[in-house]
């Protein structure tokens, strides 16, 4: 196998004419470039050099193998470059999943910190919902995956094989119309809404909801169902039902004609960011990790 280390001597060596002039150029011994020049014929299986006089003179093979190796030597010289501009921070690209409340609460802050941190580092995002989101995760479609799952909820993911960073716990609250008879209350138990209509979330959060309710003795009546948190305010700032979402959905919209009222028990839900073993490694991915932790801080 060639070296890149040997046909740089091999050209040092075609370029100054001796050993000892390359192995100035590069900065070593003579020896060492004479016992890198056998290693190189060895790899090849030709001689490379003819000795004439107090010169070195290419062989053909030699030849060709020089014109090949400007072209080998830049390539990874540039290689190179780029992989330390990576390492370093000036460049990189990660690709970020999110919810949706998510995407529009703790990333914003996150990537606009890491923008004035690492300028050369690029985020693209996409949203889905966990698990499709930790799927992508797993098939290689993303980087970073901003996740959630809830606590005690059965059939919560497996999630040993990845890099999990937590980063916030989120409770859920109860939306209720600002003229509701509930609408004061400081707290309540979710089984006192249970003749209301309600307004259901997306597809996750529903079965959430469904759960929870017949845990407390009742099967909500879903009138409504949408997977646009602003729709879910709206309805029920309409008078259209109650709803029950993440205090993250609620600060991603402007509430308008609603109460948010605390349940007892809670309900919470953990926030992750997630990544593989092998990407939390890389710098930009670390770094945006970094970021998310430090918005879900605040």
């Amino acid at each position: 196998m060639i070296e890149a280390r040997h046909l740089r001597v091999l050209r040092a060596v075609a370029t100054t004419g001796s050993f000892s002039a390359a192995a100035r150029e590069l900065g070593c011994t003579q020896p060492a470039v004479s016992q890198q020049m056998k290693a190189l014929e060895s790899s090849v299986g030709t001689p490379l050099l003819v000795r004439t006089g107090r010169e070195m003179r290419l062989t053909q093979a030699g030849e060709a193998l020089v014109r090949h190796a400007a072209g080998i030597i830049a390539g990874l010289t540039a290689a190179e470059e780029e992989v330390a501009a990576i390492a370093g921070l000036r460049a990189g690209r990660v690709r970020l999943v999110s919810f949706p409340s998510g995407s529009s609460t703790l990333v914003p802050t996150a990537l606009a910190a890491l923008r004035d941190a690492h300028p050369g580092t690029r985020v693209s995002l996409e949203e889905a919902e966990p698990p499709r989101s930790v799927r992508m995760l797993r098939e290689g479609d993303c980087d970073v995956a901003l996740a959630f799952r809830y606590e005690g909820a059965a059939g919560a993911e497996e999630w040993d094989d990845l890099v999990v960073r937590p980063l916030l716990s989120d409770r859920l609250v109860g939306l209720v119309p600002e003229r509701h008879r509930l609408a004061r209350a400081e707290s309540l138990a979710i089984g006192e809404l249970a003749d209301e209509p309600w307004i259901a979330g997306c597809p996750r959060c529903r079965g959430q909801l469904v759960e929870v309710c017949e845990t407390a003795g009742f099967t909500p009546r879903i009138d409504f169902a949408t997977d646009d948190y602003p729709a879910v305010v709206g309805l029920v700032g309409a008078g259209l039902g109650v709803a029950v979402l993440p205090q993250l959905a609620v600060e991603s919209v402007r509430p308008r004609g609603v109460r948010t009222v605390a349940l007892e028990p809670a309900v919470r839900r953990e926030i992750v960011a997630l990544t593989l073993p092998d990407l939390a490694q890389v710098p930009a991915v670390a770094a945006t990790l970094e970021k998310l932790a430090a918005a879900a801080a605040r």
